[in-house]
């Protein structure tokens, strides 16, 4: 965790070389909106205004909750498990997206119940599922610690074999609850404000779900200025290694695509750890569940994409690398001002 003291600002240089090569590009000051901001964020984060993200690889943390048995699921912790495997072998939703994208998948165990039947996924199993967090602490101080680790290390040792963008995906039946249950605590926010129905609750299921989060916060007394606390308490092995993995992009200097709510909860459990992690993150979407945009905004993050998703696995953070493509397609090769001999736009007060 020592690690996380060196995180620092991104190169200014870079980013400040990209909006040039932007600006000289014919066409009006600013016109690709916020892809620009995108472009010249990984410019400095990468160091360098010649932007490649061409190896990227989808992360998917799988863990199960001990939530579950509150009844706050359509289904059982079973599912968790099945669906692991099949991100593994290739054939989930994230893969599906991630093959017409170009990009790898890794499937890590961090926490599930029952273990998947393949040798395709990265076992990193701290522990086999959360506890019930209206009754006890959902992790240890040392497993919440172990999962962080597994994120910043998985960063580490993805850029070492040349991967340049990480989108971040979770796989947790119950995952939702743990969301929320953040989400409220971050945004200072009753529990009904920011619970919706994951994967689909009745109107009664909804409820209820919304009682188990208020319980949990009334059992731990969790606050936004202890993030640690607050994921150890009422968090999920899953969202602790998208902690990690958010703490990583900016301990190693690797841009990392925030994907739905989960993945937003534990951004922005990193951002209140230390907020210059919001400098090396990417906002894909806007998720259809309620703490979404109010995550997003507490860390000055811009969604490309508000099309109500709420799958998952990392897909939605998939797409926004064809969004990416063509702005960098753009960026690389549309002709200047200069090329064409024409004036170039000048900023207007």
């Amino acid at each position: 965790m020592i690690r996380i003291q060196q995180i620092e600002q991104p190169d200014a240089s870079a980013s400040s070389a990209a909006k040039a090569r932007w600006d000289s590009i014919a066409k009006p000051l600013g016109s690709f909106g916020v892809l620009e901001e995108m472009i010249q964020k990984i410019a400095a984060v990468q160091g360098s205004d010649a932007v490649d993200i061409s190896h990227r690889t989808a992360v998917v943390f799988c863990a199960d909750h001990g939530i579950v048995e509150e009844g706050v699921t359509q289904c059982g912790s079973e599912v968790t498990t099945v669906c692991a495997k099949a991100i593994a072998e290739g054939t989930s939703n994230v893969n599906a997206v991630a093959q017409a994208f170009h990009a790898d998948v890794l499937a890590v165990d961090i926490g599930i119940k029952t273990d998947a039947d393949t040798n395709k996924i990265m076992r990193n199993k701290i522990a086999s599922g959360t506890r019930n967090f209206t009754k006890e602490p959902a992790m240890t101080e040392e497993q919440m610690t172990a999962a962080i680790i597994t994120g910043m290390d998985i960063v580490r040792d993805l850029k070492a074999v040349g991967t340049q963008i990480i989108v971040s995906g979770e796989m947790g039946i119950g995952n939702t609850t743990s969301a929320s249950a953040i989400a409220s605590v971050l945004l200072g926010l009753p529990p009904e404000a920011v619970t919706g129905k994951g994967s689909g609750l009745s109107d009664d299921g909804l409820q209820r779900k919304i009682s188990v989060i208020r319980r949990g916060i009334e059992l731990h007394q969790p606050s936004a200025d202890r993030p640690l606390h607050l994921l150890q308490t009422l968090g999920g092995l899953e969202i602790a290694g998208m902690t990690g993995l958010f703490l990583g992009g900016a301990v190693y200097h690797m841009p990392v695509v925030i994907d739905g709510v989960i993945s937003a909860a534990a951004a922005a459990l990193a951002y209140q750890i230390n907020p210059l992690c919001a400098e090396y993150m990417l906002a894909s979407h806007c998720s259809g569940e309620p703490a979404a945009s109010g995550l997003l905004q507490m860390m000055h993050l811009k969604p490309i994409i508000d099309a109500g998703l709420r799958l998952g696995e990392g897909t939605g953070g998939l797409l926004l690398l064809p969004l990416l493509d063509g702005a960098l397609a753009l960026y690389r090769h549309a002709h200047t001002f200069e090329e064409e001999n024409m004036e170039r736009y000048r900023k207007l007060s």
